[in-house]
């Protein structure tokens, strides 16, 4: 490559590393006006005691480690006068079965499910919480995964929102607990995504279906609008769910809002590398609509995040580095006010932005390759290409 060539290079790296540092800045300064318009869920006593028959549904597959403590959990909830708890254990084939059966509770129903593949068209999860929505009689369903823990108030708040604020959906996102390093490493990403991106008083006021987020952890319905929209049937080959559901629920003019769920909720997702590799690829592909829109959202955070920061080490001249460093720094800035609004470890964590948004790229890449073979499962079970949409 001749030195014009070479000079030409280093003009576009320029511009791009200040362009990438300025929509960083501009995403922090987005993300820091969300924040002040999220509503945040508090575990606090209702001002009424809730007189409504209550709902909550869990679907287990393979969670001994955490199914007894949700279950509890899920039974010790406060202030709700009429509260049934269904769970489905659907075909486990660890030690989940004997657990449920050892729980005994005049509120609590357990279902056994065989240890088969769910129909044609459907994938597992959402395959048995529509089994599960056609045994719960409350006018309010409250979906919650196996491995999410309530606190006492936390049902009783998220009601009282959903009525009070004319919702027909209300999304609160629990506080995701990392422990291992690549758990450090990718899982604030999914609250820092959405926190940043959505622009939260738009959605709310607009309900565009477009600018939905929402996480299948926990799910506060109203029943009549959830079966309105065919509950679960409607989204019965979605690997994205939850997010699938709002769009559902805006889209036939219901209401929907999501908010911070971290004080009200925990969950460990994955408790390795392998099953943050493993859930994440088997859903990733789906998430931006296509090779086209993944090569576009990760080009664009790369751009954003990733080359500030190689800049701000490699770059020759003291303003190039100034540049670099405004864009990590705002990076980093902006992942440190979602981790403080939402529960989420701050320090030095909120360092590792670049680090997190390369790994994330990898996982994307990885996601497509499994797509495209077939390769991609979950708890024993296949998420292909035909099970899929």
């Amino acid at each position: 490559m001749d030195v014009a060539a070479l000079e030409s290079t280093a003009v576009v790296m320029r511009a791009a590393a200040r362009a990438g540092s300025l929509a960083a800045i501009a995403l922090t300064v987005h993300t820091a006006w969300n924040l002040r318009h999220l509503v945040t869920l508090r575990p606090v006593p209702v001002r009424r005691q809730i007189t409504e028959r209550i709902s909550i549904v869990i679907p287990a597959r393979d969670e001994a480690n955490t199914i007894e403590r949700t279950v509890k959990s899920a039974l010790d909830q406060q202030d709700l006068e009429d509260l049934e708890i269904i769970v489905l254990d659907d075909g486990s084939t660890d030690g989940t079965g004997p657990i449920l059966t050892s729980l005994h509770h005049p509120q609590l129903t357990v279902i056994h499910g065989e240890n088969t593949s769910p129909p044609v068209g459907w994938l597992g999860k959402p395959h048995a919480c529509a089994r599960l929505s056609t045994h719960a009689s409350g006018s309010v369903i409250v979906f919650l995964d196996a491995d999410v823990t309530l606190d006492p108030y936390a049902v009783a708040s998220a009601v009282q929102l959903l009525r009070e604020g004319g919702y027909d959906l209300v999304a609160p996102y629990p506080r995701l607990i990392a422990e291992g390093w690549f758990e450090r490493l990718i899982q604030p990403l999914v609250v820092w995504s959405w926190a940043s991106t959505v622009p939260l008083s738009w959605a709310e006021t607009s309900q565009r279906p477009s600018l939905s987020a929402a996480n299948g952890q926990l799910l506060v319905f109203d029943s009549a609008k959830y079966r309105d929209v065919s509950g679960h049937n409607c989204v019965a080959d979605n690997v994205l769910e939850d997010i699938g559901l709002m769009r559902a629920i805006r889209s036939a003019g219901g209401r929907a809002i999501t908010v911070n769920g971290s004080h009200i909720a925990d969950c460990r997702m994955y408790s390795s590398t392998t099953e943050v590799v493993d859930g994440y690829t088997k859903s990733l592909w789906a998430a931006f609509g296509g090779p086209a829109g993944t090569v576009a959202v990760v080009g664009f955070l790369s751009a954003a995040y990733v080359l500030p920061a190689a800049v701000m080490l490699t770059a020759r001249t003291k303003q190039d580095r100034l540049w670099g460093l405004a864009g990590f720094v705002a990076g980093v800035a902006g992942r440190a006010l979602v981790a403080q609004k939402t529960g989420g470890r701050v320090w030095p964590d909120a360092c590792a932005q670049p680090v997190s948004i390369t790994a994330f790229a990898g996982l994307n890449a990885l996601s497509w390759l499994r797509h495209l073979r077939g390769t991609n499962s979950w708890k024993g079970r296949a998420v292909t290409a035909a099970d899929s949409p």
